[in-house]
């Protein structure tokens, strides 16, 4: 693992675990040895974070210089809490992940008493159990494939049970409690399409890059949602003949 990346997994966990954190949690959490975890310490104090504690002791990280001063009110961070919490139920393992991680890094940047309102218990919501099937493509390669601007090969399973190949271009995901979905560019059918990510069967790079274009693309699938909409309300408006 590169040195910047150790570090930084470092300090995650250390704004993310209960303090005191000992040396032997801390070196499980980033994969190294205690000896290299105490060398780590001393290199975050030498650049100048505020690390209390020792060997024996456990460590608190009392000021995290990389990351500014922030300010939010009470009903700001209960936003924000609640909705990263949200992704325990509705985002993959990944994201869950890293909700938790930003809430922990959101709350290092804040003052004593906004700290506390922010790990405090009442944020802590809990939501219901979703039905949403289960998802067996890896989600980290659609992701990648939408921010990149790159094609996919799928192979996809229809509601009616039929099995097709098609390349895409992935425009993004929506997550819910109940369904996973993949908006794309189908290349197959010359159109938009939305597929049920439980029932894509495999998924590969295609190599394929459609940059610069998923910002108009997503604008033209926007207009085309809204103008099918407005025929719909136009249709059941008008009086039967």
């Amino acid at each position: 693992m590169a040195r910047t990346d150790r570090l930084m997994r470092l300090m995650e966990a250390l704004r993310r675990l209960k303090p005191p954190v000992t040396a032997a949690r801390l070196a499980e959490e980033t994969g190294v040895s205690e000896r290299q975890l105490y060398r780590d310490i001393a290199t975050l104090r030498a650049g100048g974070a505020l690390i209390d504690g020792a060997s024996g002791l456990g460590y608190t990280l009392t000021e995290d210089p990389a990351l500014p001063p922030q300010s939010f009110s009470r009903l700001e961070i209960e936003a924000l809490v609640l909705a990263l919490g949200a992704l325990d139920q509705m985002g993959d393992p990944a994201l869950a992940k890293a909700g938790r991680n930003a809430v922990a890094r959101i709350a290092a940047t804040l003052p004593d008493r906004q700290a506390r309102q922010a790990m405090h218990p009442v944020l802590h919501a809990w939501y219901p159990p979703g039905e949403r099937p289960p998802v067996t493509v890896d989600l980290g390669l659609l992701r990648q494939a939408c921010w990149d601007e790159t094609s996919l090969v799928i192979r996809y399973r229809d509601l009616q049970e039929r099995v097709s190949e098609r390349p895409v271009w992935p425009l993004s995901l929506s997550y819910s409690e109940r369904s996973l979905m993949l908006l794309a560019f189908c290349r197959l059918r010359q159109d938009f399409r939305v597929f049920h990510v439980s029932r894509i069967e495999h998924a590969e790079p295609g190599g394929e890059s459609f940059r610069p274009r998923r910002v108009s693309m997503l604008r033209d699938y926007r207009a085309l949602r809204q103008a099918r909409y407005m025929a719909e309300v136009r249709r059941r408006s008008d009086p039967a003949p």
